[in-house]
C-alpha cells in the first residue's frame, strides 16, 4: 500500500478508479456466469471491494460497495434486469453481501488509521529522537567556538598593549579556524534545510575541478596531523556542474576523513574522466569502516561510535544529497590492509577548453 501510495490521489480519481474497477469485473463475470454461477459472482465482486479497501479512502470504497451490490442484484441475482429478488435465499445472501461489503470497507479503514496514527507516532519520536542528537552535538560544536571567540577577542581588548605580535597572531588565528568551525555548521543546517525542503535547484557552469580540488585543500591549510595529496589530472576536460555543491562535497568528505582518522593519516584525491562521468576518490590510510556501518554512514546524524568529540553526523547527508542531485552515486569501500575510499560517480556534460573556444 505505501509503495503504490494509492491514498495520496486526489478524491475524484479514487472514485473513477474503483467504479472502472467494479464495471470492469462486472463485465468480465457476467459473460462467465454460466460457468461460474452468480454466487461466485458475489464472492469476485466482494474480493475486487475488499482490495480497494486496502488502497483508497472509505468514500470511494463505500460508494463501490454499494454500487457492486446493485450491480449483482440487477445483472446477476434471478430474476436478472431488476432490483426484484423472488428467492428468500437470494435475498439473504444480497443482504449479507451488502452488510459484509459495508463493514469490510469501514473495519479495513479504521485498521489503515491506527495503523497510520502509530506510524506518524513512531516517526515522531525517530524524529524527536534525531534533533535531540542534532542539538547535543550542536551545543558542543557551537559552544567551543564559541567560547574561543569570546575568550580571545576578551585577551585581545583587555591585553592589547601588552601582548606580543606572535601572541595577537596568535590569537587571530584561533579566531579565524573558530569562526571557520562556525560557518560550516551554520552551512551544514542550511544545505540540510535545502535538501529536506526539496527547494535545492543546480546552477550548472563549466569547471575545472583539478583548480576546484586544489581550492578546497587550500581551505585546510591549518591541519597538520594530517597529509593530503593530490596529483592533478593534466588529460581532465572541463565539467558542467554545480561548482558550489561540488565544492561542498569534496570539502565534507576530506573534513571527514581528517575528522575520524587518526594523526599523520594520509589522504590522497584522484580524478578520472570515464563513462561520460567525472570520478573523485578521496582515499585515506586510518582504520576504515566497520562492515554494519557502510550502509548507514550516509544516513542523517549518524556518527561513528568511539571517536573523538565533534560534528553533527550532517557532513556525509548532505554529501549524498548533493551528489544524488547531480544524479550520481556515491560509494564507501574499505581499503585493504586499511584505510576507507570514497566513491564520487557524476554524469556531467564534458569538453576540453579548445572546443569550448570553437563553440
Amino acid at each position: 500500500m505505501k509503495v503504490l501510495k494509492t491514498r495520496e490521489y486526489r478524491k475524484v480519481t479514487q472514485h473513477l478508479i474503483s467504479l472502472v474497477t467494479v464495471l470492469l469485473i462486472t463485465t468480465a463475470c457476467y459473460y462467465s456466469t454460466n460457468f461460474i454461477g452468480y454466487k461466485v459472482v458475489a464472492l469476485i465482486l466482494l474480493m475486487a471491494v475488499s482490495i480497494l479497501a486496502m488502497l483508497f479512502d472509505i468514500m470511494p470504497v463505500l460508494v463501490s460497495a454499494v454500487l457492486s451490490a446493485l450491480i449483482w442484484n440487477f445483472f446477476f441475482i434471478p430474476p436478472i434486469f431488476t432490483f426484484h429478488i423472488d428467492s428468500a435465499e437470494d435475498a439473504l445472501l444480497f443482504l449479507m453481501y451488502f452488510l459484509i461489503a459495508t463493514v469490510n470497507a469501514v473495519l479495513t479503514f479504521k485498521i489503515k488509521e491506527q495503523e497510520k496514527k502509530a506510524r506518524d507516532k513512531e516517526e515522531k519520536e525517530h524524529t524527536i529522537k534525531l534533533y535531540n542528537t542534532l542539538l547535543n552535538s550542536l551545543s558542543h560544536e557551537l559552544k567551543t567556538p564559541i567560547a574561543t571567540i569570546i575568550g580571545s577577542v576578551d585577551t585581545l581588548k583587555e591585553n592589547a598593549n601588552n601582548l606580543s605580535d606572535l601572541h595577537k597572531t596568535e590569537l587571530l588565528n584561533e579566531l579565524e579556524i573558530a569562526g571557520l568551525r562556525l560557518n560550516r555548521q551554520v552551512e551544514n543546517l542550511l544545505n540540510m534545510s535545502r535538501l529536506e525542503t526539496g527547494s535545492l535547484q543546480l546552477k550548472k557552469d563549466w569547471c575545472d575541478v583539478n583548480e576546484l580540488v586544489f581550492t578546497v585543500i587550500q581551505q585546510f591549510t591549518e591541519t597538520k596531523n594530517h597529509s593530503i595529496v593530490f596529483n592533478e589530472n593534466n588529460n581532465l576536460p572541463l565539467f558542467k556542474l554545480d561548482i558550489g555543491l561540488i565544492e561542498q562535497v569534496l570539502q565534507n568528505v576530506v573534513h571527514n576523513a581528517i575528522q575520524y582518522t587518526p594523526e599523520k593519516t594520509t589522504i590522497i584525491i584522484t580524478i578520472e574522466h570515464k563513462l561520460e562521468s567525472c570520478i573523485v576518490t578521496v582515499t585515506d590510510t586510518g582504520k576504515g569502516f566497520r562492515e554494519n556501518e557502510m550502509n548507514i554512514v550516509f544516513d542523517k546524524f549518524y556518527r561513528s561510535p568511539n571517536t573523538k568529540a565533534g560534528g553533527t553526523g550532517l557532513g556525509l547527508s548532505i554529501v549524498k544529497g548533493f551528489v544524488e542531485a547531480h544524479n550520481g552515486t556515491i560509494e564507501l569501500k574499505n581499503n585493504i590492509p586499511n584505510g576507507a575510499k570514497f566513491i564520487i560517480q557524476i554524469p556531467a556534460e564534458s569538453s576540453y577548453i579548445n572546443n569550448l573556444k570553437n563553440e
